[in-house]
């Protein structure tokens, strides 16, 4: 715009001047004193003279004019661009500045105030740099410096205080302003608002990190810092830390009674329990040599890794027995009820501790598979315990995995057979039917089902085997009553794992099984322990009300084992009692335990219920079962579990056995 002003001012300078001297040409050319009246050719001369001179100047004011013509078109359009400059500053979101040299403000876009609340007055009194961050204030400066000498701004990210007295985050880019001769005049400064940007980073960074439901930290983020404390322990080797494991003992209970709103209720106030119990400023009690009774903690860590477990690493501590003060102090206050609504909750925990004073090469993810081992033996050793790691746990957790790959392989190559024991009618000895037991067929010889069955349930795998065990049984059923036919038929009993229990779809599994194996539903026995149905009565009604619907029989196995009531079989559509061997074994040493037996007997009777002894080995526990009235038993006694060749043969010889008993019956019957 001041060059535009600066060649206007010239060219009307120029026209005027210019002008004026043909003029005085045009008047001096006719002033009476310049020319002889009787000349006649230079009247003639002084005429095209005149004309020329008038032509020029005419010509020169319609270039004049023509000039500023152009020069209101100019100025119109540099009008047009301050109004659309005016109307994009005005309208845009980001905040744009024009700051001189010395950093004084000479524009501030209106956006300033919708974003920071400043007015325009207010900006102008203050320099650029006095709303921004101290902390960011030297990269700003930094920044900006940069833009003035190499006139190419880069992208910065700094705070700056909005009016109210908190901090917004923008995000910066400045560019050098340059003069006719190429030297920095100013910048202009282009401002993004990207608060709410870096909150939702922010807030996506943290949940990557952290547990959604208690705000622990995850797996992820709990991993990552025991990976410095081992980083630090690797650099000085005074410094000692503990990883503690913490499973909630009984969890599922509550969540299956008390639905899963319920349990996550739980997991909120466990974690803000054990959050306040192992702030860094907490203590615990120990003995010291200088008689100070309480041990301060560093700083610990608290994360959920997932599930009803919660992970600790607590750092600064002296020895192992730090770490199990650690977590008797956390079950201590687990101890303490918990209030739900109308529930008060009890809870206890199993923990496993890592305690590492020397550290090798050990990963992060080793220490908290091991704390993870010990929380295991503590539980299977009782529960509401707290076991230390050693290197013979480490072995037994290989061997376990050992145990869980090699069972798969199992699967593939067929290993699994099926073995049986015979149940006999105690009256007569007759066979009448049979228990299908699962054998491990490895290269090295017969695996006992003690030494697989517990890992296969807890892995899963025993589904594949059961699913297996029941089509090969069923089969076999079908082939021995076709050889060996009865009345009543030869039956088969089957045992339902709790993994398999728990499964959704059982009964139409087993339903395909039959129609697969084409045997007579009404022939097969469907074991489950007494544990298994009286975990959840409500649930195991359901699943043995669809089970019966198959037109199955269904057992109760090991019964007077676990914490259930004859009455509340009642609910059960059960058919038959299995008296565990337990009680069996010491009914001719234990007239307590011979009471029980008949008591059992004697009650399941009542309510319509078949009765078999498992485990007997001796006759003389024979003449007692037959003496409480027990009818049916299976044991060492009658025969070992066996592969199918040797039942065959049993069974043949059993029927040989049956038939001339049969007929000094009938002859006794017609003699009479």
């Amino acid at each position: 715009m001041r060059q535009v002003e600066g060649r206007e001012w010239w060219l009307w300078g120029f026209a005027v001047a210019v002008t004026l001297v043909l003029t005085f040409g045009i008047l001096s050319l006719t002033f009476p004193g310049f020319h002889l009246p009787t000349d006649r050719l230079y009247t003639l001369s002084l005429k095209e003279w005149v004309r020329g001179l008038v032509a020029l100047v005419l010509l020169f004011d319609i270039y004049t004019v023509y000039q500023h013509l152009l020069l209101q078109r100019v100025r119109r359009q540099l009008a047009e661009n301050t109004r659309l400059f005016q109307l994009i500053s005005e309208n845009a979101a980001d905040m744009i500045a024009v700051v001189d040299t010395n950093g004084h403000r000479l524009y501030n876009s209106p956006a300033y105030q919708r974003i920071l609340g400043y007015s325009p007055e207010e900006l102008a009194a203050t320099p650029a740099t006095h709303q921004i961050h101290p902390d960011d204030c030297a990269r700003v400066s930094e920044a900006a410096e940069k833009a003035r000498l190499t006139g190419i701004g880069e992208r910065l990210e700094y705070r700056i205080r909005h009016k109210d007295g908190s901090w917004r985050m923008l995000e910066s880019t400045a560019s050098a302003i340059r003069g006719p001769n190429g030297e920095s005049e100013g910048l202009v400064i282009v401002n993004r608002d990207i608060t709410d940007r870096k909150r939702a980073e922010d807030l996506l960074v943290h949940n990557a990190f952290h547990d959604g439901l208690t705000d622990l930290p995850n797996r992820a983020l709990f991993l990552d810092r025991m990976g410095r404390a081992i980083a630090v322990a690797r650099r000085h080797a005074d410094f000692k830390f503990a990883v503690l494991f913490i499973d909630i003992d009984g969890f599922k209970v509550f969540n299956d009674s008390l639905g899963h709103a319920t349990g996550d209720a739980l997991l909120i106030q466990i974690a803000q329990r054990l959050s306040a119990c192992l702030r860094r400023a907490d203590t615990i009690s120990r003995a010291r040599f200088d008689d100070s009774p309480e041990l301060p903690v560093g700083e610990n860590t608290l994360a959920r890794p997932g599930g009803d477990e919660f992970v600790v690493l607590a750092e600064e501590l002296g020895n192992p027995s730090d770490a199990i003060r650690v977590a008797e102090r956390i079950q201590e206050k687990l101890a303490v009820p918990f209030s739900l609504g109308s529930h008060k909750i009890g809870v206890t925990a199993s923990i496993g501790i890592v305690f590492k004073g020397h550290i090798g090469n050990e990963a992060p993810e080793e220490l908290l598979r091991d704390a993870e081992i010990a929380m295991y033996r503590a539980k299977h050793s009782g529960k509401a315990r707290c076991e230390v790691f050693d290197n013979a746990m480490h072995a037994g957790a290989v061997k376990r995995l050992q145990l869980e790959t090699d069972m798969r392989k199992a699967l593939e190559m067929g290993e699994f057979l099926v073995y049986y024991q015979p149940i006999v009618s105690l009256g007569n000895r007759q066979i009448v039917g049979f228990e299908a037991l699962t054998r491990w067929q490895r290269p090295q010889g017969i695996v006992m089902p003690g030494e697989f069955i517990a890992v296969a349930d807890e892995t899963g795998v025993i589904v594949s085997i059961n699913q297996q065990l029941m089509l090969d049984s069923f089969r076999q059923l079908r082939r021995w009553q076709e050889l060996f036919p009865g009345d009543p038929p030869l039956t088969m009993s089957v045992n339902i794992s709790p993994r398999q229990f728990q499964q959704a779809g059982l009964s139409a599994q087993i339903s395909q099984i039959l129609q697969q194996s084409g045997v007579d539903p009404n022939c097969v026995n469907l074991e489950i322990t007494e544990t298994i149905a009286m975990a959840d009565a409500q649930k195991s009604a359901v699943v043995l009300q669809e089970l019966k619907a198959l037109g199955v029989h269904l057992e109760i196995d090991d019964f007077g084992t676990g914490y259930s009531s004859l009455s509340r079989l009642q609910r059960f559509p059960v058919d038959t009692l299995k008296i565990d061997r337990a009680f069996v074994s010491r009914m001719d040493s234990d007239p307590e335990t011979h009471e029980i037996v008949r008591t059992i007997v004697m009650l399941a009777q009542n309510l319509g219920l078949k009765v078999v002894a498992e485990g007997v080995e001796t006759e003389e526990q024979v003449e007692m079962l037959k003496r409480v009235s027990c009818k049916w038993a299976q044991g060492y006694l009658f025969s070992k579990p066996a592969a199918p060749p040797a039942v065959e043969r049993l069974l043949e010889c059993n029927r040989r056995r049956a038939v001339p008993l049969h007929r000094a019956k009938a002859g006794a019957s017609s003699a009479g």
